[in-house]
């Protein structure tokens, strides 16, 4: 809240594991969404709606033991949060308690208000993520920018100002046209953590697999995702050559190895070839 006071831009990273979390809080990342993309970049499923609470408060754990000082908020999955505040209060505490983190996140607007003030008001914070929602793609008939029409757009708007009064200390702007994204956020007092919503949002995150480029070429990637890295060529690079060097037993080489005194493997080899009754 202080850095959107000062009106300097947040930024926002996902990672799933110690390595990820560790990398991205070492470089000075603001924020690390352990997000539920989880099921598909680690662990191999079709999309979000697979992956189980048990499963985000087990990365969540590996998340918050790699950083020291990133502000850190765990995604609620598909089903547990939907069916009451209830459940959704029940759940955060067991992210924030069992994931150790700092916040949590949750789908949907208007119709989740009353989920994000049960948890608020609970002392847990809550990061609101609208426009397009990954969860409900198949609602929405597939992963398709939000807010393209003025109906569109004026809904948008009401469903940012009611996670607001809510309780919401930010919300995620996904796949939303750049003019709209940038007036929601003029018209809000929390800040807006845009993903293919354009630059007049208070802050952006991405899919660190995605921008790091850590996937086989020909992958589909979102439009909004900018590839600052080539992960998988340099991964594949490396493991190639060890497995040549492998395979010629150039590795490893003799500076790999531990020596051991001359005359002690002597002895050790005379009593190995020694005949034992």
């Amino acid at each position: 809240m202080a850095m959107h006071r000062r009106q300097e831009p947040i930024t926002m990273l996902t990672a799933h594991d110690f390595p990820s979390a560790h990398v991205a809080d070492r470089t000075g990342m603001d924020m690390i969404l352990v997000g539920d993309s989880l099921a598909m970049v680690a662990l191999g499923m079709e999309d979000t709606s697979e992956v189980q609470l048990d499963d985000m408060i087990l990365h969540c754990r590996s998340v918050a033991r790699g950083s020291k000082s990133a502000f850190l908020v765990g995604d609620l999955p598909m089903g547990s949060y939907e069916l009451s505040p209830e459940q959704g209060l029940a759940s955060s505490i067991r992210l924030v308690k069992e994931g150790r983190m700092h916040a949590v996140k949750l789908e949907g607007g208007a119709e989740m208000a009353p989920t994000i003030a049960k948890i608020t008001t609970a002392g847990i914070s809550v990061l609101a993520h609208i426009g397009l929602t990954p969860q409900r793609q198949n609602a929405l008939g597939g992963f398709r920018v939000q807010g393209k029409s003025t109906s569109g757009a004026i809904k948008l708007l009401q469903d940012a100002q009611a996670v607001q009064q809510a309780g919401a200390f930010g919300v995620v702007l996904e796949a939303v046209p750049a003019d709209v994204a940038t007036l929601i956020t003029k018209k809000l007092r929390i800040p807006t953590i845009g993903i293919g919503a354009g630059n007049g949002c208070s802050g952006q995150v991405l899919v660190q697999v995605d921008m790091l480029g850590n996937f086989p070429p020909g992958r589909f990637l979102p439009k909004f995702v900018r590839k600052y890295g080539d992960v998988w060529s340099e991964t594949s690079r490396a493991i190639e050559a060890y497995r040549k060097d492998v395979k010629e037993r150039s590795y490893p080489a003799p500076e790999h190895t531990y020596p051991m005194p001359r005359e002690e493997f002597e002895e050790f080899e005379r009593l190995a070839h020694r005949d034992h009754p």
